[in-house]
């Protein structure tokens, strides 16, 4: 007996903070009922996550109950590991939450024991999931097969939480799990994409025949966090072709067309490189989530920060240690005095225009070239070589942005400033990265701002900026350059943007900021004509 748990509303909600809204979770949730699907898993069952009416996290069964109110099928929540006191889960009452999965950490096994007999007791399924499974030598998996055995929850998951499991390591497992646990304990299997094999990996469990009932969790379209799960559609339709045709697929393409895909858009997922080197290195994806977001690194900087996390921090994501490391990779301390005296002389009684590389490079060509023509700046570029204009330097702060002007570095010599991150040989002027870094760990090494901080150190007084528009909606829409497009998802972009609203709003204090085009960063102070820019 092959059965499938579609957990679209539960794992599926790391990539939207689990606000699908009242309305879609139960829109999602009959879809997945008129497509047969054995379980729904409706979301979070926790006491310590931060919730709301139109999220997918529930406080209490009953909160829970009047989402799923006209699902005719078992519908589970999850409770992580000491986040809910088992005392306050009332007894099953036949309604429709059947089904409560346990997921813990090996440090938390023990806790996780007493939590499942108590569910058990109180007339739940209970399904017991060791997350990493992969962790677990064979001889701790066999001791607390050794504890289902005596207390029989209902189902025993391996969980590959990191999407780091080949053939061989699924077969071994389930091997090792089949031949040890009792026979009428199913087996689950709950896996991540990071490196495409979610499909065949359940595949090869279809095809063992075995006479255990096993049950395998997916998500409709993958939607799950980083490289996302099993995809719903996808594994169903194998079991109709291949198995028996059981599952109605249609309302599963309609809940993607209709309800998942307006969430992809704005918070994509999927596999990436990053993603991959995470499952390679066994590691927590989010190690790569944060790295990604940054935006400074090239692939190799992100293998090497990942592959030097140490062993005891892998599992579990912790996101000072990566900050720290992420900061001790960039930083390399130089004396950059010169450099900040020849600026200072370069600057000195002049007018001064950065370049950043939003789209109003373009848009508002006329009013730029006005700008200069009229006043004869001094002219920074960041991150770019434009191509419409005259410039004087151009500033690069990331190893990211430096390979896409790799190619002129050498024709621009002292022209190119670039930070003491950057490893470079040549006639390249370099200062210190670490000097020009920003309070806020948000924008601390954003390159548009570094070199304000630069040239207040050089001492100009008055800076004009022009392409600091801001980072909206479409990724697309932000950059001169398609080139520059990067993957930082919406909502980190909405972060960046109050954040850099609230830097300008700091600078002002001590040195004279006027944006010549439009910008959402303009916070007027009355002493000058401020773009408002009317749309993000």
């Amino acid at each position: 007996m092959i059965s499938i748990l579609d957990c679209t509303l539960r794992d599926g909600g790391y990539v939207n903070n689990w606000t699908f809204g009242e309305k879609l979770i139960r829109m999602i949730s009959q879809k997945i009922c008129l497509a047969s699907i054995e379980y729904i898993e409706g979301g979070f069952l926790s006491q310590t996550k931060k919730s709301n009416e139109n999220q997918s996290i529930f406080r209490t069964i009953k909160m829970a109950e009047k989402y799923f109110e006209n699902c005719q099928k078992n519908v589970a929540l999850m409770i992580n590991c000491g986040e809910y006191n088992v005392e306050d889960i009332p007894p099953y009452t036949m309604d429709n939450i059947t089904t409560l999965r346990i997921a813990f950490h090996k440090h938390q096994k023990e806790e996780a024991q007493k939590l499942c007999v108590s569910l058990k007791n109180k007339g739940y399924k209970v399904f017991f999931q060791p997350m990493v499974t992969m962790g677990y030598s064979d001889n701790e998996l066999l001791s607390l097969i050794d504890w289902a055995n005596k207390y029989s929850p209902d189902a025993f998951y391996i969980v590959d939480s990191f999407g780091t499991m080949r053939r061989s390591d699924v077969l071994r497992m389930f091997y090792l799990i089949d031949n040890n646990l009792d026979k009428g304990i199913k087996i689950g299997f709950h896996s991540h994409n990071n490196l495409q094999l979610s499909f065949s990996n359940a595949q090869e469990l279809i095809q063992m025949n075995s006479k255990r009932d096993i049950i395998i969790d997916s998500s409709i379209f993958g939607m799950g966090r980083g490289a996302g799960n099993l995809c719903t559609e996808l594994i169903t339709q194998y079991i109709n072709e291949n198995i028996e045709k059981k599952y109605d697929i249609i309302p599963l393409l309609e809940a993607m067309d209709e309800y998942i895909m307006p969430i992809y858009s704005q918070h994509p997922w999927g596999y990436s490189a990053p993603y991959y080197i995470a499952a390679t290195n066994n590691c927590h994806p989010n190690y790569a989530t944060f790295l990604m977001n940054k935006g400074t690194l090239c692939i190799r900087d992100i293998n090497s920060i990942i592959k030097s996390i140490p062993d005891e921090n892998k599992n579990l994501y912790n996101e000072e240690l990566i900050g720290k490391m992420y900061f001790d990779y960039q930083q390399k301390n130089i004396d950059d005095s010169e450099i900040i005296d020849q600026l200072s002389e370069l600057c000195s009684e002049r007018e001064i225009l950065i370049l950043a590389p939003g789209k109003s490079l373009i848009t508002h060509e006329k009013n730029i070239s006005a700008f200069i023509e009229r006043s004869n700046p001094v002219v920074f570029a960041i991150n770019h070589i434009p191509e419409r204009y005259r410039f004087d330097k151009v500033f690069v702060s990331n190893m990211k942005r430096f390979k896409g002007i790799d190619d002129a570095a050498d024709k621009l010599g002292e022209r190119l400033i670039c930070t003491s991150n950057i490893s470079r040989i040549g006639s390249v002027q370099t200062v210190n990265y670490s000097a020009y870094l920003n309070d806020d760990e948000v924008i601390s090494d954003n390159a548009g701002l570094m070199l304000i901080n630069i040239l207040k150190k050089a001492g100009v007084k008055k800076i004009n900026l022009a392409g600091y528009d801001g980072f909206g909606y479409s990724e697309h829409n932000n950059y001169c350059d398609e080139k520059l497009v990067s993957n930082v998802r919406y909502e980190r972009r909405a972060v960046l943007n109050e954040a850099m609203k609230e830097y300008f709003k700091n600078i002002r204090k001590s040195i004279e900021i006027n944006f010549i085009t439009p910008t959402i960063y303009a916070c007027s102070d009355g002493n000058e004509k401020d773009w408002i820019l009317s749309t993000v």
